[in-house]
Formats: C-alpha cells, sequence, structure tokens
C-alpha cells in the first residue's frame, strides 16, 4: 500500500509543469504578478503549473544550471543561454525592447556617468542585466561606482529616490514611475525577455503553450493574463531572436 502510494505521488508530481521566472521580483510580487498566466497555461496544456522564483539573481543563475524548469521567463542573455546550451525553444516575447538606464536623483545634479566613479550605485549583481550594463560601461575595474546589491529593481530606484545611494541601474521602463530620477546614460536595445520551453516538454505541448500565448488576446482568461503581466500582447520570438546574447555572460562564475 504504501508503495502504491509512493507511485501515485510520483505520477502526479510528474504530470506537473514547472514556469520559473526572474525579471527582478520579489518572491511574494512574481506570485501575484504570474498567478493568472499559470491559471491560462494549465487550461491551455490540461496540467498542473508551479511557479518557481529565486531569492535573488545569483540563485537564479546557480539553479538555472542545474534545474530543468519546463517554462521560462527570463532576460535576454539567460533566454539566449538556454537556447544555445541547454536544448530549450523560445516560443515568444514580451512585446517591444528591453534597455536599462542609470538614474540619479534629480537634486544631484549627475550630467556624465564618468560622474558615479567612487559613488553608490544600486542595481541588482551580477549577473543581472542591469549590472552587466554597469560592468560595459566602467570596464576599468578600478574606476567604477560602489554597486550597492539590491533583489529587485524597485528597490534600486527607491534608494536613489530617497538618495541612499546617489544613481541606481534599473529598466527604462520603470523611469516614468519615478519623476524624482533623471537618466544619465540608457543602454542600447535589445529583445525584451523571452519564454523558453525545455525539450523534456513534448512538441505537442510546447506548440500548445506557443499557440495559447500568441493568442492570448482572443479569451478573457488571456486578457486577464495580460493584464496582469501590464502588456497589450505577447510577441512571436524564435531562438535566433536571441542568437549571441549568451555571450553578455561571459566572464559570469560558470560561464
Amino acid at each position: 500500500m504504501l508503495l502504491f502510494f509512493l507511485l501515485a505521488g510520483s505520477a502526479v508530481k510528474s504530470d506537473e509543469l514547472t514556469l520559473a521566472v526572474a525579471l527582478g521580483l520579489s518572491q511574494q510580487q512574481a506570485a501575484q504578478t504570474y498567478q493568472p498566466l499559470i491559471a491560462y497555461l494549465a487550461q491551455a496544456t490540461g496540467r498542473d503549473i508551479r511557479l518557481e522564483t529565486s531569492v535573488n539573481i545569483l540563485a537564479h543563475w546557480q539553479l538555472m544550471r542545474r534545474e530543468a524548469y519546463d517554462i521560462v521567463i527570463d532576460a535576454p542573455p539567460f533566454t539566449a543561454y538556454r537556447a544555445a546550451r541547454m536544448d530549450y525553444t523560445v516560443v515568444a516575447k514580451l512585446p517591444d525592447v528591453l534597455s536599462f538606464t542609470l538614474a540619479s536623483h534629480v537634486d544631484f545634479g549627475i550630467l556624465d556617468p564618468s560622474e558615479l566613479i567612487g559613488r553608490r550605485v544600486a542595481s541588482q549583481p551580477s549577473p543581472a542585466l542591469g549590472a552587466l550594463g554597469l560592468i560595459n560601461l566602467f570596464p576599468d575595474s578600478v574606476r567604477q561606482p560602489h554597486i550597492v546589491p539590491v533583489d529587485t529593481h524597485v528597490e534600486a530606484a527607491q534608494s536613489a529616490v530617497d538618495k541612499r545611494t546617489v544613481g541606481a541601474m534599473l529598466p527604462t521602463s520603470l523611469m516614468a514611475n519615478f519623476p524624482d530620477l533623471v537618466p544619465v546614460y540608457t543602454t542600447e536595445q535589445l529583445p525584451a525577455p523571452g519564454i523558453s520551453v525545455s525539450s523534456r516538454v513534448s512538441p505537442d505541448q510546447r506548440e500548445r503553450i506557443r499557440q495559447a500565448l500568441l493568442n492570448a488576446q482572443n479569451s478573457p482568461t488571456g486578457r486577464a493574463m495580460l493584464e496582469a503581466l501590464n502588456v497589450p500582447n505577447l510577441e512571436e520570438a524564435a531562438n535566433d531572436t536571441y542568437l549571441g546574447l549568451e555571450t553578455m555572460l561571459e566572464g559570469v562564475w560558470g560561464y
């Protein structure tokens, strides 16, 4: 009887799909934001979906190389890494493009990034995309800002608003939410975060996921999901959309 229940429990678990996200939200925020997506994909696939989040970007980087997540929403270099090295297939992406802005409180009067050398700048730590942008902007290790690590983009912005740091590195799309911050430098644009699916998921299920994401605006549950993500729709994307962006992670431990 014990063996029966162990096998039954294993069968239930094996029928479950995992959805991993790491886009600069706290675990609580991620649970709220992605619950409608979980419900929508469960309806589309006929399988239970379990959300997987990490406490910070460093934990995410370590886990993503070991854990076999089924569906992942991730920043461009991580999406590219999975496609190039872990046999994932990109099925869709968030709309538009992504860039990061190095911002400072208007009261500091910072006009040039060089004015932030040696001063406190809040950012998610490497290998987060914002930190990679800072490293690219300040390649000389002795002439860099002092990076104050935070777990979320909102924490970075708030520390600059409160003047606990002189600057913050945050997604450009967040700038409108913090009128006291002014841009000092903006990175080049990249494709918005991608949604990729593991090769362990059957081709049929993978196509169901793709079609559900791309046609979400056509159903009430899909529209609720898009509203929670604060986007009008999801866009077509493929592995080639992110081709080569994994090289942004060169120099990161474990790459």
